[in-house]
């Protein structure tokens, strides 16, 4: 009896090779030696199985480790025997060959199976002021959940589905091609191994319906345009007992006409008159929860910034907040009396006469 080759020279790895590198190599492998593209070629079918059994023990880290270790004796002596043919090989690895050719080659799921719901998407547009101080909304949504007549199985009552005669209520169906068989699931029963002969009238035999629902929503202060809200067992029902689905809200936040948003920094921009900013005083600055009193010193510019601490908005992820940042801008008079205007003369001419220049 010949010796077995090298697991790794088979797969053309090194020992040290990661788990994704070995599996990408029999894959190749797979495909370069798999029956159904080397009909009647012996030497391919060889190839396929010694790659399979490769893959099967490095892919797996306690016989790897034996092997790396006793070598193919050590494998025999823990009980491993390899393969005993291509539906052995095909069960054992359906995954990847569904992945290299299309199919399913493993075993058929089974029809009664828990399935979640599927998760459902809201999008929510809010102000400005809810996203920065919280909120408390409702939202209606429409969902499928499962009929009440028939409870899901989509039969009239009374009636139950009848055994499907062309997979005979397997749910798959068997093709022979080459050296192995192919699994694919039954097109007339949808690999549910039954048909139902009379529908519910009420779902029309789809098991579910659709229902209008209003949801209470919670808005944490500090979201933004982007944030998602999550919602558990708020999607659509389970089928067989599997958990509801999610319902996912996102946030979307309107513009403010007077503040914007920097993280949790509040900006905003407050006029000053020529007077204040010359001569100093206060004014009343706006602020996320009503007004704050804003001392301006004197010879106060446009773009001067002051900042409020703690002010801004709540972070959304932990304590505290951010500030609120404040940038002054000079009003300049554009109708003035002309009491006015002689006095900004008068002040001018003054201004010169200081700094020893005569302006006309």
């Amino acid at each position: 009896m010949a010796s077995k080759r090298c697991y790794y020279e088979i797969l053309g790895v090194e020992r040290g090779a990661a788990e994704d590198e070995v599996k990408k190599s029999y894959r190749r492998l797979a495909m370069q030696c798999h029956p159904d593209r080397n009909p009647g070629n012996r030497e391919a079918e060889e190839n396929f199985k010694e790659a399979a059994e490769a893959y099967e023990v490095l892919s797996d880290p306690e016989k790897r480790e034996i092997y790396n270790r006793y070598g193919h004796e050590g494998l025999s002596g823990a009980g491993y025997r390899g393969f005993s043919g291509f539906e052995d090989i095909f069960s054992s690895f359906g995954d990847i060959f569904g992945d290299v050719f299309g199919f399913n080659t493993g075993r058929s799921r089974s029809r009664t199976a828990a399935r979640a719901g599927a998760d459902l998407r809201y999008d929510l547009r809010i102000s400005f002021m809810d996203a920065a101080l919280g909120t408390s909304t409702e939202i209606a949504l429409a969902k499928y959940t499962l009929c009440g007549v028939c409870r899901g199985s989509g039969c009239a009552p009374g009636t139950s589905p009848q055994i499907c005669d062309r997979c005979n209520g397997r749910g798959q169906i068997t093709q022979s091609s080459g050296f192995f068989s192919i699994s694919s699931t039954c097109p007339k029963c949808q690999g549910q191994g039954g048909v139902i002969a009379t529908p519910c009238k009420e779902c029309s035999g789809g098991g579910k319906v659709r229902i209008a629902k209003t949801v209470q929503l919670k808005i944490p202060a500090g979201v933004e345009t982007g944030s998602r809200l999550r919602l558990r067992g708020e999607g659509e029902e389970g089928e067989q007992g599997g958990p509801n689905g999610d319902l996912y809200v996102f946030i979307e936040v309107k513009p403010h006409e007077t503040f914007q948003r920097n993280g949790d920094d509040v900006y905003c921009r407050v006029p000053v008159t020529f007077v204040q900013a010359a001569l100093g005083g206060s004014v009343e600055a706006p602020t996320l929860t009503g007004t704050e009193k804003l001392k301006i010193p004197r010879g106060t510019p446009t773009g001067k910034i002051f900042r409020l601490k703690g002010k801004g908005i709540a972070h959304l992820r932990g304590y505290g907040r951010g500030d609120q940042i404040i940038e002054t801008v000079v009003t300049v008079p554009s109708n003035l009396t002309r009491k006015q205007e002689e006095l900004l003369r008068e002040f001018d001419r003054l201004s010169s006469e200081a700094k020893g220049t005569d302006f006309h």
